[in-house]
């Protein structure tokens, strides 16, 4: 069941040269609620998401977060504001291990060095909550792209976010692995996230 208000956007609106992209947009997210963003290509479902999340800047509008207005100018201020997204092409290094792709950027320390011990048992731990025992130690190219998806999904939510954005998270899954994926939305959803479902379906 959803519960409080979380994520606002009224009004708003988005005009590229010769094109209204978005114009007067409103939308609610709840803790606890799954809203998905259906539309064929083309529709606006993308520069809505840019837009929430600093990647553009909005020409109208408000966007509030537990009340508050915000107003990121970029992916790093909109995660800092809570919101964080998984893109549909993975945006994770092959070449390095899942728990170094979960951490990378915000790895434990100890006396000055990075603390692997605590980074593969806390990726572990991660992952164990989404239904995911894996090698943390191995390196991501080694496992499915659905893996990947669940291992961009983990390093989403471990950032304290309280809105997750899942942009086509479908696209590339077979129906066994989207099955797994929905799982893991419903498991987060249960916690309390409030999760953003966009896809063209």
């Amino acid at each position: 069941m959803a519960g409080e208000i979380l994520l606002t956007m009224r009004g708003i609106c988005k005009y590229f040269p010769g094109v209204r992209a978005l114009e007067q947009v409103d939308f609610t997210l709840r803790s606890g609620e799954v809203h998905a963003l259906v539309g064929e290509n083309g529709a606006g479902k993308s520069t809505l998401i840019k837009v929430l999340t600093g990647v553009y800047p909005r020409d109208g509008g408000e966007i509030t977060m537990e009340g508050q207005s915000i107003s990121p100018s970029s992916p790093l201020e909109a995660m800092k504001c809570g919101i964080s997204t998984v893109y549909q092409e993975v945006n994770l290094c092959p070449n390095l291990s899942v728990a170094e792709n979960i951490f990378i950027g915000r790895e434990p320390k100890k006396a000055g060095r990075i603390d692997w011990k605590t980074i593969n048992r806390r990726a572990a731990e991660l992952l164990t909550t989404l239904n995911l025992n894996i090698d943390v130690t191995k390196n991501l190219g080694s496992y499915s792209v659905a893996v990947q998806q669940m291992i961009a999904i983990a390093r989403a939510v471990d950032v304290d976010a309280k809105v997750l954005i899942l942009d086509e998270p479908t696209s590339s899954l077979d129906d066994e692995e989207t099955q797994r994926l929905f799982e893991v939305v419903r498991k987060l959803k249960a916690q309390g996230l409030g999760i953003i479902f966009v896809s063209h379906f």
